[in-house]
């Protein structure tokens, strides 16, 4: 008995014969196993319905060769007895299947097609588990450099904070120094000016000399070394304190903000209320005599 071919074993099966067709020529029929791969691969191809064109010298079988596309063998078909004296069958012709055998091969096919559709739906949930495991390694890549350049941004930014305090807390000790300094002379100066003072009046009184005449040479102009500056703050409450003439306004500025009971960080300028002067940025860098704030002045804190 001759088995079937690939193109009758497809059409038995149940799938249309153009599909059956162009699987087995796909394959250069090469068996089921492969014209039933290539026809799940291609089951939604557009075109797999059409009547199907074998490439030149590409056949489906030799007992395709001489019938139509729409006359396929059938499974009922009859075979003639041979004639021989022997009784045996005729070489190349073969019987018709007995339904068992008709159910074995059905039951054969399915049971392949089965198995490779499993296979199928195994390697195409290995892909897809492979492609998710290369999404995730991805994002946490990206995660990783998102939390890297985030640790850089508050490392920069705490070390600037930690940059700005140190800075301030220098200026704050300097102008402490400095204030503390200006004390100390200042008590010298008056402290040793006392004793004079105390000496001189111990003595007897002397008569008063006669006032120096106008025939003399005009009395020069003072030069005063301090300046005394009051500066009234927001509230209404004022503080004052004794600089030196060349120190810059910057200096007022800081001693305002250290002595004050302003908020920490709110900004703020002086001003001179008459004639009415707004100190600006490039007045900062500048003398307390070059600004004309000596010997005395009164300044007042305005928000900017």
């Amino acid at each position: 008995m001759e088995e079937q071919t690939t193109l009758e074993s497809l059409l038995e099966m149940g799938f249309e014969r153009n599909r059956a067709e162009r699987a087995v020529a796909n394959t250069g029929d090469k068996g089921i196993g492969e014209a039933m791969d290539w026809l799940m691969e291609h089951e939604n191809d557009p075109d797999a319905d059409e009547p199907c064109v074998p490439p030149e010298g590409n056949t489906l079988g030799e007992k395709d060769a001489s019938q139509s596309p729409s006359e396929g063998p059938t499974l009922a078909e009859t075979t003639e007895e041979s004639t021989g004296t022997d009784g045996d069958d005729q070489q190349g012709v073969k019987r018709p299947m007995s339904e068992e055998e008709k159910h074995e091969q059905v039951k054969r096919l399915e049971e392949l097609m089965r198995v490779k559709q499993a296979e199928r739906r195994q390697r195409e949930r290995e892909e897809e588990l492979e492609r998710e495991k290369q999404r995730r390694k991805h994002g946490q890549e990206l995660q990783q450099i998102r939390q890297k350049l985030q640790e850089n941004d508050m490392k920069k930014l705490t070390d600037d904070r930690r940059r700005e305090k140190m800075e301030d807390k220098m200026a704050r000790q300097r102008v402490k120094e400095k204030i503390a300094r200006d004390r100390e002379e200042r008590a010298q100066k008056f402290g040793g000016c006392d004793q004079p003072s105390t000496a001189a009046s111990s003595q007897p009184a002397q008569p008063s000399l006669p006032s120096p005449t106008s025939h003399g040479p005009p009395p020069t102009k003072k030069e005063y070394d301090e300046s005394r500056i009051q500066v009234r703050l927001l509230d209404g409450s004022a503080i004052s304190t004794v600089f030196k003439a060349q120190e810059q306004l910057a200096a007022v500025r800081l001693y305002v903000k250290m002595n004050s009971s302003m908020p920490e960080g709110e900004d703020f300028t002086l001003l001179s209320p008459y004639p009415r002067h707004v100190y600006t940025d490039l007045d900062m860098e500048k003398s307390l005599k070059e600004l004309g704030l000596v010997p005395s002045a009164v300044l007042v804190v305005a928000k900017k």
